[in-house]
């Protein structure tokens, strides 16, 4: 009996993010189709698969506003993390984070369940918080973490 590999079950696709450790300056959106060089030294397109395409995936879902993708059939995709970009940092806005981010999770249809979601102040940049979640992916006992950082960028907390 063949035993399939679970990490199969997220799928492939080609990377889009140079890399899946979210930063700010990696976010810019001219950053799309990574190549890179084969064994044999021929150039192709970079792909990611596993849970790390799971990981992408909801990077660019929380990236996109909603609407975006409208004329392409998908006009629910996306989150709305966009409208807090020039709010304060305040508990309020926090709390409309963490519900935004809640909304964009309920839209991907490999996450079973967010096992936990916390908006966290970054010590060293008032108007940055890190989104922090751990996820239950569809047929996966390891739960999936994932690190989000959000900048309010020029709100800064009362």
């Amino acid at each position: 009996m063949a035993t399939t590999n679970p990490q199969a079950r997220f799928g492939a696709d080609l990377r889009l993010l140079p890399s899946l450790v979210a930063t700010h300056s990696s976010r810019d959106p001219g950053n799309d189709l990574q190549v890179g060089t084969s064994r044999d030294g021929a150039q192709d397109l970079v792909t990611v698969d596993g849970a790390d395409n799971l990981v992408q995936a909801l990077i660019l879902r929380l990236l996109t506003p909603v609407g975006d993708l409208d004329e392409l059939g998908h006009p629910d995709y996306g989150s709305r993390l966009h409208e807090l970009i020039g709010e304060l940092n305040s508990q309020t806005n926090r709390n409309r984070l963490k519900m935004f981010t809640l909304q964009a999770f309920g839209g991907e249809p490999r996450i079973q369940q967010v096992l936990s979601l916390d908006v966290v102040q970054a010590r060293d940049d008032r108007t940055r918080v890190d989104i922090t979640a751990s996820l239950k992916a569809l047929d996966h006992d390891i739960p999936l973490n994932l690190v989000f950082p959000f900048f309010f960028e020029g709100g800064v907390p009362r």
